[in-house]
């Protein structure tokens, strides 16, 4: 099985480092610059599971090599329409997209280019970054990716293929028989992070040490649950008391990703991650005042961004 992999960044370079470390055929599509970095230095992965430097196969045209059995698709949501245009030359007759995206919105996008049924659900849970030297940092005790059709039919040959690579190189997760419902509550949990963190310009731990921070983080989770709800994927009691749970940890340094790109002055998935939560919200007649609020924060700051860079 042939798996390109958009990208050597964080999370690309990580899950198809291990998959390459674990003797899966696994070729990255990569700019000319990342191209020569990994070509002189090696996929550097420096991790709690083990530290690695290998040698890559790499493309900076997705047509070489192709088509491709599998593309994992890493980017960030903003650079969806630039990542379509990439990809494309890959993807052949048999290809199966596994989009490891936040959100829907994307999946959505990518049927309508490539065809729904060419296209799965997929998620990523794992706590890396890339450093100035390209390096990629694995910090946490946690790396996992989970992917499945999302009609909830049998998995296709491709994926049960992907499934037993992941378990081969020591990633976890695989093959998600529920895989739409998991990304909803993700992206439930993570929007109100997100929202809530990039609002108040704090970790976790520090928007619940608020009067008002606990209850808004919860008022949070509810308008997301709604939106869920309302696409027929209500996480149920046992789902939204997890969400629940994992956000209103005294004292914890969990911060969205989103703040961090904020503080840097970077770009921001704000409209993947909490402006489409609210268009879905608008059109099922849902209430979300929080989200609209953060919403507002965000695009605030994308203005003044964009006015700086102009």
């Amino acid at each position: 099985m042939k798996t390109l992999v958009l990208g050597a960044g964080a999370i690309g370079g990580y899950v198809g480092g291990r998959l390459h470390q674990s003797g899966a055929d696994v070729t990255f599509l990569v700019r000319d610059k990342r191209n020569e970095a990994l070509k002189r230095d090696g996929l550097v992965i420096k991790s709690t599971k083990g530290d690695i430097i290998q040698t890559v196969k790499t493309v900076t045209k997705a047509s070489d090599g192709g088509p491709y059995d599998i593309v994992l698709l890493t980017c960030k949501a903003y650079d969806l329409d630039s990542a379509i245009d990439a990809i494309a030359p890959a993807i052949g007759a048999g290809t199966t997209i596994v989009p490891l995206l936040n959100g829907m919105r994307h999946i959505d996008v990518l049927a309508a280019k490539f065809g729904d049924a060419k296209v799965v659900g997929g998620l990523a849970r794992v706590g890396v970054a890339m450093n100035d030297k390209g390096e990629i940092l694995h910090t946490s005790p946690f790396a996992a990716i989970s992917f499945g059709e999302r009609d909830g039919k049998p998995a296709r040959p491709a994926l049960v293929a992907l499934d037993a690579a992941i378990k081969k190189s020591g990633v976890d997760g695989g093959l998600n028989a529920n895989i739409v419902q998991d990304l909803w509550d993700k992206w439930i949990m993570l929007c109100t992070l997100a929202a809530t963190c990039c609002l108040m310009r704090g970790a976790s731990g520090d928007v619940l040490e608020a009067d008002e921070g606990q209850a808004i983080v919860l008022e949070t989770v509810d308008e997301g649950r709604k939106v869920a709800a309302a696409a027929g994927h209500d996480p149920g009691e046992k789902g939204i008391a997890t969400i629940r749970s994992f956000l209103t940890v005294k004292g914890s340094k969990f911060t969205a990703s989103m703040l961090h790109d904020l503080e840097k002055g970077a770009m921001v998935e704000a409209d993947h991650v909490v402006g489409d939560m609210i268009a879905r919200a608008k059109k099922a007649g849902i209430a979300a005042p929080n989200l609209r609020m953060a919403y507002a924060h965000l695009q605030v700051y994308l203005a003044l961004r964009a006015r700086k860079q102009a």
